[in-house]
This record gives structure tokens, sequence and C-alpha cells, in this order.
């Protein structure tokens, strides 16, 4: 469904147009003139269009979702098989194909190299770093490279590996001000120092100590942060647009009220 348009001090910029064009055009060649000019009314000034406009041109206002990237992703039956199994094991795991995956797929063995090295780090049972710090550390990263892709799919398993509805978005806003204990502000203070490149001593590996965490720790948060400041730069590179499935994972539903 259209969102409504709610802003009522702005200038009805799209009515003005349509008025003036629908004596003399008909609907299917206003929208082939319109379409593009209006789409930049809509960007720039309005953001959103009049309730009118939505009423009298649904199909116009609801056109479909953007591509999830601006590169072409493959047909999946053309993938290699090892590569179709992954993808459909992950399907069947979350409900969905994440957008992240279709992208890097079109190129096989990189696809590969990837996420044999997220599966390594992400997914160990060793260490001392539970799931929800190597998201925790992911959140921060991607919110740190600008990567919306990455902070709302990451955010999303935070939300699950921590069952906490607000902890990412406190993070991806800003993890020093996030509800966080000494703990895991530790972790998030060097993983931020490998993020900018900052200079590391023993005194940083030092505080990780304080909160039983050792050296091969260190490498692991270390590791996730360049990790995804990989992911990140791929991500943004391809304009990979976050998934709408990962916006309602790991929150409480809401109750309508009645």
């Amino acid at each position: 469904m259209c969102a409504p348009y709610n802003n009522s001090r702005q200038p009805d910029i799209c009515n003005l147009l349509l008025n003036r064009v629908s004596s003399t055009t008909s609907y299917c060649s206003m929208s082939l003139m319109f379409s593009r000019s209006l789409s930049t009314v809509w960007k720039v000034v309005l953001r959103q269009p009049p309730m009118s406009y939505q009423m009298f041109y649904p199909r116009l206002m609801c056109s479909s979702e953007p591509p999830p990237s601006r590169y072409q992703l493959p047909e999946r039956d053309s993938l290699p098989e090892d590569i179709r199994t992954t993808i459909s094991e992950v399907e069947k795991k979350v409900g969905f194909v994440p957008n992240f995956f279709s992208v890097f797929s079109r190129r096989p063995d990189e696809f590969r190299a990837f996420f044999m090295f997220e599966k390594a780090l992400m997914g160990k049972e060793t260490g001392n770093l539970t799931k929800a710090d190597r998201e925790m550390i992911a959140v921060a990263t991607s919110a740190r490279n600008n990567c919306l892709y990455c902070i709302i799919a990451h955010g999303a398993f935070l939300r699950i590996c921590s069952k906490n509805p607000i902890l990412a978005d406190q993070i991806a806003a800003d993890w020093q001000t996030a509800d966080i204990d000494e703990r895991q502000r530790a972790i998030l203070s060097f993983a931020m120092k490998v993020c900018d490149s900052e200079e590391l001593g023993d005194a940083d590996i030092d505080a990780l100590r304080q909160h039983g965490l050792d050296e091969e720790d260190a490498y692991d948060i270390g590791a996730i942060t360049s990790l995804f400041a990989l992911a990140n730069g791929i991500a943004n590179l391809t304009a990979m647009r976050p998934d709408k499935e990962f916006h309602t994972l790991g929150r409480p539903p809401r109750e309508m009220e009645t």
C-alpha cells in the first residue's frame, strides 16, 4: 500500500502538473512524459506525492521496487552447482535469498572465498566471543563505513542473537552511547581502532584481557572488522539494496489497537 503524504505545508506541485495536462493527455502518455520529472519533484521537494495523486494514479505511484543492485544478477540456474546449493540452504534457513548472496554470485570464485572466510569467523565455536559479540562488531563496523545494507542485515542478526530488539539500532546510531556493558565497550573500542587503521599496542590487548578476552580474541575482533570492511565496500560499490525482510526480523510484533 502506498504511504500517505502528510506534509500539508509543501506545495501540491504534482497536482499542478497533472491538472495542466489532464485535458489533453491520456494516462499512459502522461506517465511517459512526466514520470521522470515527477520523480525528481518527489525526491527533492515533496519526498512523497500528495494523497490525491496516490488515489488517482496508484499504478504510477506504486511502481516496482528498485533493483537489488546496480549490477545485473545472474539467473540461479546458470550458477555452478555448489553455489546454487549454498544459496538454497540459505533460502531454506532464513526464508529468502539475501541480495548479498545474489550479488556475490556474479563471481563464483570470490563467492566461495568470501563465504568460506565469513563462515570461519562468524560461525566458529571456539574463543570467548559470542555470536552476539560478532554481530555487534559487524553492525558497528558497517555503521562506521556507512554501509546501509550491512547495518540492516546484521542489525537483524544481532537482534536475534542478543534477544535485544533495540541494541542494534543503538549501536548503528552511536556505539559509544549505546546501552552496552564495559566488556562490549572494550570490544567495540578495539574494533573501531582496527576499522580506522589506528595504531594498536599491548595496552589495547591488555584492555581486552581485563574482560576475560585474550590475544586470539583480539585477532578475531580485528579479522571480523576487516571482513566487514570488505563487505561494506562491495555493498556500497554495487548499490546493494537491503532486503525488506531484514527490517522486521528479531522485532516483537506490534499489537493492533481495536
